[in-house]
């Protein structure tokens, strides 16, 4: 895998990229992509990272797996193409948000917009094989992206963390809690929303509270 990154994120992480889990992983997803069709395509595996330089950063929110199905993972997490109907989950975030916010619902489901204004959609595991959900798990991604968390808290100051759901709420051992915001909730997909796990968090405008009492722009949801 040839590591193509975001010049704002090779200081950073450059160390990462030398070690050894990562030369395997670097190996493993070569012949995963060769053997297989896999997600997102190879261009947009660090799209978190190309679209959200480390200087802008100011929101960062965790997810897990890359969507599995056809022309859906643009390696940004819980982000679809443009005219890509809207996963389940997805259409929870956009239905907070209009909520939350009393904004018309989004027709595109490409955060890219987001990354742009300073927030990394971070998956954990940044590659899946189609149709296979959680199939490139633990082969190191979560290794590189657990020290991705790590650098931006240890680097970085005043930074809202959104975790959403358990698996990103084990995170929270990452971050120093004394330099940044951290928002919890559960997970937007139907199994948890539908139990009242999701709806009404008002992540989007507290975000903003946060960033504006940091003196930083808020995001334009």
């Amino acid at each position: 895998m040839q590591v193509k990154i975001a010049d704002s994120w090779k200081n950073i992480l450059q160390s990462e990229f030398e070690k050894p889990y990562f030369e395997s992983l670097s190996e493993f997803v070569k012949s995963e992509y060769k053997q297989y069709t896999c997600y997102p395509k190879g261009s947009e595996i660090f799209a978190a990272f190309d679209n959200c330089s480390f200087d802008d950063l100011k929101v960062v929110l965790i997810g897990q797996d890359p969507y599995h199905g056809p022309n859906q993972a643009n390696g940004l997490c819980f982000s679809v193409h443009d005219g890509i109907p809207h996963p389940p989950s997805l259409i929870n975030i956009f239905k907070e948000l209009s909520a939350d916010l009393n904004v018309p619902y989004p027709q595109s489901g490409n955060l890219e917009k987001w990354a742009k204004q300073g927030v990394l959609l971070l998956n954990a595991t940044l590659t899946v094989r189609a149709n296979e959900a959680g199939s490139h798990q633990k082969r190191g991604w979560e290794t590189f992206t657990d020290a991705v968390i790590q650098q931006i808290s240890k680097e970085k100051m005043h930074v809202v963390f959104l975790l959403w759901g358990g698996f990103a709420k084990q995170k929270m051992k990452l971050i120093d809690v004394k330099k940044h915001c951290v928002l919890t909730t559960g997970h937007p997909s139907p199994l948890s929303a539908n139990r009242g796990y999701w709806f009404g968090n008002k992540h989007f405008s507290k975000t903003n509270k946060m960033l504006e009492n940091m003196g930083k722009s808020a995001i334009k949801w």
